[in-house]
């Protein structure tokens, strides 16, 4: 990084020390040596949009996307070069009504910034511009739930999801709203628009633009307040739920023409590797799990039990195919609203490189995701809530969302018999599991129980 005078540093170490604080700040744990704005484009004499890029002692670096508003001495002394330019810029304007209106303007009207290295564009979607104005003069106010990305909602009519870090490439929620709306999949907060940047050494979505559908209820919020109450009327939800489920992957699995959607055979590679990773992650596990732990008594002794659910064909076909799928699939990435469900956040575990993110995958990873988010309801509810879950409730909850799907799924994405989709779905479910199960231990102790009964109930399944 060039040397700077002390009032730059002072401001960049403040700038570093304001990402870390933020929840989108994915390097929390990382030792880091500086940040630079490597990109930055007016809107006008208040308002930029900015690249900063973070870098680690260890020589890596990440790129996040800020809204900047500049200070009174910067309007008087003309344009910034960025936050360490001036000790009172604003590091994100985001929450600022009229920035975040700027920002959404720019949008419906398609304009473009020129940037020092690269251009920023603008595009909204032919036929939804009628929810601009009414967006634009409405109440602005933040979603404070998110933990990798900022969003803002206008006027009870647009919300718009801006990506705090940055990699090169189309975002999977862009590039999955865009193909599910053109093949008319019915359960998705219509895309509006979206903004992007294009310059030498990047080109990534910065953010995009939904309907807001003011009368959905969260899916997990949902579960926590029927579950023990009202079963039989969410146990029907879970039902259409499945349905919505099962045409997703149908639509996803329609067009052969697209090379980023065809359907693709998994190679025996990929099955090999899918197994050796999983066998891996149980010997990990099951080493290192806390001695004489009472809640872990139920899985003691199970590893091999375990390993034996792990029958995977290496070196026959497979019979069904891999699609793009939502690849982060549990309740909380559900509204329901009075016309259905809503299927939300298609951009995958944000943790993960984008590369990964728009791999191909089976679908029953998918509906692996949310059976696993039917156990953790039930249990949320008891520890939560404090209330009694009705016996048999989860099993119910598996049947009803399971039925609807697999009458409604293209039957070619799946394997060719019940014996292998419930082999497949078990083995998906085992990787879901491990993984709550570490998490939970290093996280949440207090909520261990649940992927170890999640882990017991397979074994004892098989």
């Amino acid at each position: 990084m060039a040397e700077q005078s002390d009032g730059a540093q002072s401001a960049e170490t403040r700038l570093l020390g304001w990402m870390r604080e933020q929840r989108w700040f994915a390097a929390k744990t990382q030792a880091l040596a500086g940040v630079e704005i490597i990109e930055q484009a007016p809107f006008d004499d208040e308002l930029s949009l900015a690249v900063a890029q973070v870098e680690f002692a260890n020589g890596g670096h990440q790129l996040y996307q800020l809204l900047l508003a500049r200070s009174e001495g910067e309007r008087d002394g003309g344009p910034a070069s960025g936050p360490a330019a001036d000790s009172d810029a604003e590091f994100d304007a985001l929450p600022e009504p009229a920035h975040a209106r700027t920002l959404l303007s720019a949008i419906e009207a398609g304009h473009e910034l020129g940037g020092t290295h690269g251009r920023f564009y603008f595009r909204h979607v032919e036929g939804g511009k009628e929810d601009y104005p009414a967006a634009a003069n409405g109440p602005v106010w933040p979603i404070g739930v998110e933990q990798s990305n900022s969003s803002v909602v206008f006027g009870d009519r647009l919300v718009l999801k801006l990506f705090r870090r940055l990699e090169s490439g189309i975002n999977p929620d862009l590039e999955m709203l865009r193909f599910l709306t053109a093949h008319a999949y019915p359960n998705i907060a219509p895309l509006r628009g979206w903004y992007e940047y294009g310059g030498e050494h990047l080109a990534a979505t910065l953010g995009i633009v939904q309907r807001f559908m003011p009368d959905g209820v969260d899916g997990w919020e949902l579960a926590l307040d029927q579950i023990a109450t009202a079963e039989p009327e969410f146990l029907e939800k879970l039902t259409t739920l499945g349905v919505a489920t099962g045409q997703l992957h149908s639509a996803l699995a329609s067009d052969t023409g697209d090379p980023a959607f065809s359907p693709e055979a998994p190679s025996a590679e990929a099955v090999h590797l899918l197994r050796a990773t999983l066998e891996e992650e149980v010997e990990h596990i099951f080493t290192h799990l806390p001695p004489d732990d009472p809640r872990l008594e139920p899985i003691a002794g199970l590893e091999e039990a375990v390993r034996e659910l792990l029958t995977l064909p290496t070196h026959t076909p497979t019979g069904y195919r891999n699609i793009r799928i939502h690849g982060d699939y549990h309740l909380g990435q559900t509204l329901y609203t009075p016309d259905g469900w809503i299927l939300l956040d298609f951009e995958g575990e944000p943790a993960r490189p984008l590369t990964l993110r728009r791999a191909k995958r089976s679908p029953l990873r998918d509906v692996a995701g949310m059976l696993r988010s039917f156990s953790y309801a039930a249990w949320a509810v008891q520890i939560q809530r404090g209330q009694r879950v009705p016996d048999g409730f989860e099993e119910r909850a598996r049947h009803a969302f399971l039925s609807a799907y697999f009458s409604e799924v293209d039957p070619s994405v799946l394997p060719p018999t019940e014996d292998r989709i419930a082999n497949l779905l078990r083995i998906f479910e085992l990787e879901k599991a491990l993984y709550e199960l570490r998490y939970e231990l290093d996280n949440r102790p207090e909520w261990v129980q649940i992927p170890v009964a999640g882990l017991l109930r397979l074994v004892e399944a098989a």
